[in-house]
């Protein structure tokens, strides 16, 4: 022989539920002639139960791949030759919370003190009715929040933005304004959009500027050697000088349309603004937090970590059609939080559950 070759398969072996049995021995006192049971391990109080790996893998499929609870039971019966009831992958996942609580709120705790935070809010289907989901998050940390309402009580239980002061990247939407303890920067992907609809249908050439300047300040700062920080006081100052133009242009381009006093009368409150001035107010009122990201590189350009977060619980109501109860969409938001958590620390989603399990089965 002169040697051989080889040829590998890789495969996996047949899964198969595997019942190990507890036995305590029962002994009669010959004195009193009592009997005597020697005692279970504290692992296993039921007569009959499931193990950790079978509650994880239940939670596995219903909170991270977004499996409703019927098929969760049928791809388990497909897999291992035994299928567990809808009611045993609920309880999984009440088991998984309960476990996880404590990293729930060391999660929350990290997120009131980081320096920059994500936001984002958008619906959930419960019971058939709208309710907020909420996320804050940086590239590390993910916490949900849904809620019944979608304002201000939503966020204030969630209990992350009231005590934060760092700064808060979001898309402008109001509620997130009163908390003013901290500082605000915006989601400049929103501008573009918003800029982008306005060239073409308005016909306005501000429009396509003001869209160049802020990716050129992007380039800019991207283009700064660290550790800076900043931009430099000369660049900021010319940026925002051309910043200036732009939205002076918008305006000369929307002229205020002249009210006559028969309008006025006809037409109470403040008038209705068509979308370019109003996008220019904003722009010309809250400068700083539009071009926060050139005076401190720690704010993002875009607010898309707190979109893609908020995206993956979308998915879930997509695939199961929404939730049955309060409880459990806030029980699956808390779930999903510590997955998306252990995902931006590239831990494996399976061995985190299994992990938190295994905390209560020790």
């Amino acid at each position: 022989m002169v040697g051989y070759a080889e040829r590998q398969v890789c495969d996996l072996p047949a899964t198969r539920i595997a019942v190990p049995a507890h036995h305590a021995e029962i002994k009669v006192c010959p004195a009193c002639g009592k009997p005597s049971k020697g005692p279970f391990p504290d692992t296993v109080p039921q007569a009959v139960q499931y193990g950790p790996t079978v509650q994880t893998w239940a939670s596995y499929f219903t909170n991270y791949h977004h499996r409703p609870v019927e098929r969760t039971t049928e791809i388990c019966e497909d897999l291992v030759q035994h299928r567990m009831s809808a009611a045993t992958v609920w309880k999984a996942s009440e088991h998984l919370d309960t476990c996880i609580a404590p990293s729930t709120e060391a999660v929350k705790g990290l997120l009131r003190d980081a320096a920059v935070l994500h936001v984002d809010e958008s619906g959930l289907r419960v019971r058939g009715k709208l309710h907020g989901l909420h996320v804050a998050c940086t590239e590390r940390l993910t916490s949900y929040e849904v809620h019944a309402k979608r304002g201000d009580e939503a966020m204030a239980e969630a209990g992350i933005l009231g005590p934060f002061r760092g700064t808060m990247v979001h898309d402008h939407w109001k509620p997130y304004f009163t908390y003013d303890k901290c500082d605000h920067a915006w989601c400049h992907a929103h501008h573009l959009r918003e800029l982008r609809f306005i060239a073409p249908q308005s016909q306005q050439a501000w429009a396509n500027d003001m869209a160049a300047l802020l990716v050129e300040i992007k380039a800019a700062v991207a283009a700064t050697p660290a550790p800076t920080m900043r931009l430099s006081p000369p660049e900021r100052l010319a940026f925002a000088t051309r910043y200036d133009a732009i939205v002076q242009a918008g305006f000369e381009a929307n002229p205020a349309p002249v009210l006559t006093i028969e309008s006025a009368e006809k037409k109470r409150g403040r008038p209705q603004q068509p979308p370019p001035v109003k996008l220019l107010l904003r722009l010309r009122d809250f400068k700083g937090q539009v071009l926060a990201f050139m005076a401190d590189f720690r704010v993002p350009f875009d607010n898309n970590q707190g979109e893609r977060d908020i995206r993956m619980v979308k998915v879930k109501q997509k695939g199961s059609g929404g939730f049955r109860t309060l409880e459990g969409a806030q029980r699956f938001g808390r779930i999903r939080g510590y997955l998306s958590t252990a995902r931006k620390h590239t831990k494996n989603i399976f061995e985190a559950i299994r992990d938190a399990f295994d905390s209560t089965f020790r």
